[in-house]
């Protein structure tokens, strides 16, 4: 039986494919889409390259210049902000509204504080403020230079079947995320985004007037407990918060027309669908 997901992103991926950029020694993957509107740099979590944001990038080509980015095999959070920093100013990009998630949000939180002149707004999405508590546990813990990559990969797998267990409704989204990990994210990809977040730099605050941060989180989240979500929303101090009611860690997978919304309300353009009202914490 055909998935859904994964025939659109690869519907998508045919029309849109990843192009490779050389920034600063590091080669990245990058897919954009639009010349016009707002800048919007999608920065995706472990388990997701650039075109896995296909449905927003989709959603607003027309209407915004957005630029989405697969991770390097090299290097790490401080040197992928100075390269982050350089792609804007290649493509002539003066500031942006810069949405990371997880993995991306960590990155997206350090860049916003090292380069607020390139950032309109930050988009801190279904991540975490420190990675102290992280590194204790898997594959986080492990040697993730020698681990055998099917050990990684295994990893990965035990903890997505489990979540297909729990939610039968998001076998298609597991089954991507299958694929994602299991080759289409090349070893020496993997192995450095792990390593990027276990040995993340502590984040210096972010100096952005508090209107221009945005917190983004599940409530069904199974990798951000609760007091994770708090501590981030109390080190940021949001603006706004879109708290999904479900979405589980891949809000815009699963639930993409809700999460084209607030990047509408975000980049000041028509909300399409339905919108998520006013208000510091606002919920779907």
């Amino acid at each position: 039986m055909t998935n859904p997901l994964i025939a659109a992103r690869d519907r998508f991926a045919a029309c849109h494919p990843e192009q490779r950029v050389s920034l600063r020694g590091r080669e990245w993957g990058v897919v954009a889409a639009g010349t016009d509107g707002p800048a919007l740099v999608l920065i995706p979590g472990t388990l997701g390259r650039a075109d896995i944001f296909w449905q927003q990038i989709e959603a607003l080509a027309g209407r915004a210049r957005v630029i989405a980015v697969t991770y390097p095999d090299s290097g790490g959070v401080r040197e992928w902000a100075g390269d982050l920093a350089e792609l804007l100013r290649q493509r002539g990009v003066r500031a942006a509204t810069v949405l990371g998630s997880s993995l991306g949000g960590y990155l997206a939180q350090y860049f916003a504080a090292i380069h607020p002149e390139l950032v309109k707004r930050l988009l801190a999405a279904n991540t975490l403020g420190s990675v102290d508590e992280i590194r204790q546990f898997p594959p986080y813990n492990s040697d993730l230079d020698q681990a055998p990559i099917a050990e990684l990969r295994d990893g990965f797998g035990r903890g997505l079947t489990a979540w297909g267990k729990t939610h039968p409704d998001q076998a298609d989204l597991v089954a991507l995320l299958m694929a994602e990990q299991g080759g289409r994210i090349r070893e020496a990809e993997l192995r450095t985004r792990l390593k990027a977040l276990r040995d993340g730099p502590d984040l210096p605050p972010v100096s952005l007037p508090h209107e221009r941060i945005v917190a983004i989180e599940s409530e069904d989240d199974p990798l951000l407990p609760q007091p994770m979500r708090e501590a981030l929303r109390a080190r940021l101090d949001p603006g706004v918060c879109y708290r999904f009611a479900w979405g589980g860690h891949f809000p815009y997978v699963v639930r993409p027309a809700a999460y084209t919304g607030l990047l509408e309300e975000q980049l000041e353009l028509e909300v399409t669908g339905q919108g998520w009202g006013e208000g510091a914490m606002r919920r779907q």
